[in-house]
């Protein structure tokens, strides 16, 4: 098959964050047994040895600039928010659609150079024409739904901004029905978002279809590790990782420090915001900022958390946690997608969504060293069975086939 992938966000190296290491390790596998052309966009931090590593990957890479980030002022803020009442797309979306790329498309699909186009993220659906449906095959891979992440914001009180977030809901929902009809399939990653498409478009061709891991990256440490290290990990310029780094560093953090006066957190992950920059002042808490290899921190730490409070999908950092053997305390959201703690399979992960309970299991684990080791092993052979890229890739293969 000719493949068209089309990623606004230029997925590599892929240890950025979760859409760059999905959309690469999918290429990775198409590119195997078909012919992949990757149309994205190039922000200014994209060396130019980047750009040629990752042609090595395709059999063309299109590269477009991506536009200057927008004014955060207040009047502009009001004026995207009016322009996506009145044309139904929100301001992000806009954002990256560069004309120079859709005419690109465009005369790449009236010339009939494709059988299959697929959006690596719903923010690329903008480039995608309805009538396209009728002569290729077109994909959406979600990655997590939108209005589903506005609604369990404003649900949780986790939304930046309240009155934003009820303003943009009812357009969310608009939005996100309308563009989910364009499509001749839709993956998403875990059940929970299939269930929120499937009332957008119940008649979809939807696949779930979950992350993987790169177990070169992320290999299994060698042995338990004691004391009190706590590690969560992650893209610290995310909204969902902010709101989860400063609710575990002040609110669940302190409180295991009077237990535990040795117990120390590192919040490590590229671009922190001086949000996430301010915790290091914290005493035992430490920012890192963007590190050569995540495994080597996760491998020191004795308990990783995932203390999410909001945004849909499956989370990488779930799954490399569990693969590097560290044994994890996550929340629902965190830990979404993944069954880790039923009666009728072993114990992979302790599950918390109050402070309490945070409190509660990661004593758990630091008294005792067998049930991490127990959670270690079991997690780690979970990911191997479950969560390989190769099998997402295959996965990937037989949705955009048609099979």
């Amino acid at each position: 098959m000719k493949i068209l992938m089309i990623s606004s966000t230029f997925p590599y190296p892929p240890t950025q964050g979760g859409t760059q290491v999905r959309t690469f390790n999918l290429l990775k596998y198409l590119s195997r047994q078909h012919r992949v052309t990757l149309m994205t966009l190039r922000s200014p931090d994209v060396s130019d040895a980047e750009i040629e590593a990752l042609r090595q990957w395709v059999d063309e890479l299109v590269v477009f600039s991506r536009p200057d980030s927008q004014p955060s002022v207040l009047w502009a803020k009001i004026s995207r928010w009016a322009e996506f009442a009145q044309t139904g797309t929100p301001s992000n979306v806009h954002a990256i659609h560069i004309m120079q790329a859709q005419d690109w498309i465009d005369q790449a699909v009236a010339a009939h150079q494709f059988d299959v186009i697929t959006c690596e993220h719903c923010v690329n659906e903008v480039y995608v024409r309805p009538e396209w449906q009728a002569q290729l095959h077109t994909i959406v891979n979600i990655h997590s739904s939108v209005y589903g992440t506005c609604k369990n914001q404003l649900a949780t009180g986790t939304s930046e901004n309240v009155w934003r977030d009820r303003l943009n809901l009812p357009l969310l929902y608009r939005y996100e029905h309308r563009y989910c009809q364009k499509f001749s399939g839709i993956v998403v990653t875990t059940p929970d978002d299939e269930k929120q498409i499937r009332v957008f478009n119940p008649s979809a061709q939807l696949a779930v279809i979950p992350n993987g891991v790169d177990f070169s990256h992320f290999p299994y440490r060698s042995a338990d590790v004691s004391g009190h290290r706590l590690i969560f990990i992650g893209a610290m310029d995310n909204v969902a990782n902010i709101d989860a780094a400063r609710f575990f560093s002040l609110e669940v953090f302190p409180i295991i420090q009077q237990h535990y006066p040795d117990v120390t957190l590192e919040l490590v992950g590229s671009r922190p915001v001086p949000e996430v920059k301010a915790l290091g002042e914290i005493p035992g808490v430490t920012v890192t900022g963007q590190v050569p290899s995540m495994a080597d921190y996760l491998h020191r730490a004795t308990v990783c958390v995932v203390p999410m409070r909001t945004g849909f999908g499956i989370k990488n950092k779930t799954l490399e946690a569990m693969a590097a053997g560290v044994p994890v305390v996550g929340s629902d959201r965190g830990l979404e997608g993944l069954t880790v703690d039923d009666d009728s399979s072993p114990l992979r992960a302790l599950r918390a969504n109050r402070v309490e309970e945070y409190v509660r299991a990661i004593d758990r684990l630091f008294a005792n060293p067998s049930l991490r080791i127990e959670i270690s092993r079991n997690a780690r052979q979970f990911i191997e069975q479950n969560y390989t890229w190769e099998s997402a890739g295959a996965q990937y293969e037989k949705m955009i086939s048609g099979r």
